[in-house]
């Protein structure tokens, strides 16, 4: 049996993941996070789901042969800046004004990593989104969800910021933080697929 590794604490992953009836651990990576403003947007989050992916894959030892590890990393872009998470309330109120009453677009990368046959994917899902123009006053009605803190762009498109997320072009799931569409392609690449529910 093969053991599936999700390299991710994020409970929307999470969730997403275990929709589809598979078995898989949570073992999150401990990567720096950091953009490079120096690499496009699609390498950066191609090259951040490589690096967790690779972390986690590496504490496996002898384990990894049999392994199969998913990693994931999404951020927002707009107006050629590429958006991560917030780290205190002034930069998520920054980050909602720059994406306020905008189109702007959210990458995820995805990376696989197959033991077996010593295999490594990596690909990106882009999702356009519009949010509605809001006043100062509703920026920091949000903020105050705490909901924008451990999220790219400093919104999520469930919860509290269903609310705000006017529209989108594409992929949903790859707003939420895991393509799930782009995730079974990869997986299929492997011979895999999540529609049979198990890997």
């Amino acid at each position: 049996m093969k053991r599936v590794i999700l390299a991710s604490s994020s409970p929307r992953r999470i969730e997403l993941l275990k929709q589809f009836g598979i078995e898989f651990e949570i073992i999150p990576s401990n990567v720096d996070e950091s953009i490079d403003q120096s690499l496009s947007v699609e390498e950066n989050v191609m090259q951040l789901a490589k690096k967790k992916a690779q972390e986690v894959f590496n504490k496996l030892g002898e384990d990894s042969k049999q392994s199969l590890v998913i990693a994931a990393d999404t951020v927002v872009y707009i107006e050629g800046l590429i958006l991560g998470k917030p780290s205190n309330e002034d930069e998520a109120f920054w980050m909602l004004r720059k994406i306020n009453g905008k189109w702007h677009s959210v990458y995820t990368g995805v990376c696989i990593i197959d033991g077996e046959w010593e295999r490594i994917l990596a690909e990106y899902e882009k999702t356009n989104v519009y949010i509605k123009h809001m006043t100062d006053e509703e920026i920091l009605r949000y903020i105050s969800t705490k909901e924008p803190f451990d999220k790219a762009g400093a919104y999520a498109i469930q919860g509290f910021g269903s609310l705000i997320v006017e529209r989108i072009e594409g992929c949903f799931y790859n707003v939420v933080g895991l393509p799930l569409y782009r995730l079974n392609i990869m997986l299929q690449k492997l011979g895999y697929d999540l529609m049979k529910g198990e890997l």
